[in-house]
């Protein structure tokens, strides 16, 4: 279905993506110095769920519709911001921090759909999936959302592994 050289020149790119810094790389990174190692994997999980949901969306024509309402984009940019600070300002609350004292502990399965709701609102990976990802795509060789679905696996793994390793390693610092 996908050209093997043109997922080949695919493979860089997206792990160029997810190596570089920003809201879902440091989420992980704050659940894995704040919840521990299983709360940084599960919100690395929930990004690359997160991803998977563009990746869909894309192929089935979100493109076509951000074309024609280019300021969809924006509002979704800023439920995304909207969220952070919201998360941000929980956090700030919270005050254990603070206070010398403990932090909260985030469970696996809030951290994992956090984690999916950051990378649902992050620009960033809007903005890759469906500016990028369709340069890729070849009408002519069968189902787009087929071909979006390898590519958009590409990159979920990509980051899962990424990210996953950014918590993990976030314990080192602790």
């Amino acid at each position: 279905m996908v050209d093997p050289l043109v997922l080949l020149a695919f493979v860089p790119a997206a792990l160029l993506l997810n190596l570089t810094p920003g809201a879902d790389m440091m989420f992980c990174l704050g659940q894995g110095l704040r919840s521990g190692k299983g709360a940084a994997v599960a919100a690395s999980a929930g990004i690359t769920l997160g991803g998977m949901v563009h990746v869909i969306l894309a192929g089935l024509g979100l493109s076509t519709a951000i074309a024609a309402l280019p300021h969809a984009l924006d509002v979704i940019r800023w439920i995304g911001v909207a969220y952070l600070l919201w998360l941000a300002w929980h956090s700030w609350n919270a005050g254990a921090v603070r206070r010398g004292g403990n932090v909260a502990v985030l469970s696996v399965g809030r951290a994992f759909w956090q984690g999916f709701i950051v990378n649902l609102s992050n620009p960033k990976v809007i903005l890759f999936v469906l500016a990028f990802v369709p340069q890729f795509v070849d009408p002519g060789r069968g189902s787009i959302l087929g071909q979006f679905l390898i590519f958009g696996s590409v990159i979920g793994l990509g980051g899962f592994v990424i990210n996953g390793g950014v918590g993990l390693m976030s314990g080192v610092f602790s």
